[in-house]
């Protein structure tokens, strides 16, 4: 499968809310297939979300210390525990900035195939679906930083123009 380029930072179609799946059909299987390989062609790559190869649907890939696989219109439920820790996104390379999230999550979607999936995840892999889920609403990690760390944080994220 063909590793995609990812939408940086200050593309628009990361701003769009995407459409929830409704064909688990080969497209979607493509798609998942896609994000995966997008996923493991580079290191420290823990999450991607549809929208980040341009692709205006509800799906995110995950792999982080042992578990990977993908959910297809997922819906989490959010623990009342949160924790701050620094957070990346492959759409602002290099620039890790401290969120606070929740510490556990349980997500509910769906296989490429349909079937029912239920993950329960704990610190990091719960950050990570935390991220891709926003990424499914059109919402940055930096919407969740105060108005001041959020100019410093793009200040550093987005290309200087030329």
């Amino acid at each position: 499968m063909t590793v995609r380029p990812i939408r940086l930072f200050d593309d628009p179609v990361l701003r769009s809310v995407a459409e929830p799946v409704r064909d688990f059909d080969r497209g979607l299987r493509d798609l998942v297939k896609a994000l995966t390989a997008t996923l493991r062609a580079g290191p420290g790559r823990a999450g991607l979300a549809a929208p980040q190869l341009g692709v205006p649907l509800r799906v995110i890939v995950y792999s982080y210390d042992g578990r990977s696989g993908h959910l297809v219109n997922p819906r989490l439920e959010l623990s009342e525990r949160r924790v701050t820790a620094d957070e990346a996104c492959l759409s602002a390379p290099g620039v890790w900035w401290p969120l606070e999230r929740s510490y556990m999550v349980t997500a509910r979607g769906r296989d490429m195939f349909g079937k029912p999936v239920t993950l329960r995840a704990l610190g990091v892999l719960a950050r990570v679906l935390q991220h891709e889920a926003d990424h499914l609403d059109g919402v940055l990690f930096s919407d969740h930083l105060a108005e001041d760390e959020r100019e410093r944080f793009l200040a550093e994220a987005l290309p200087t123009p030329r």
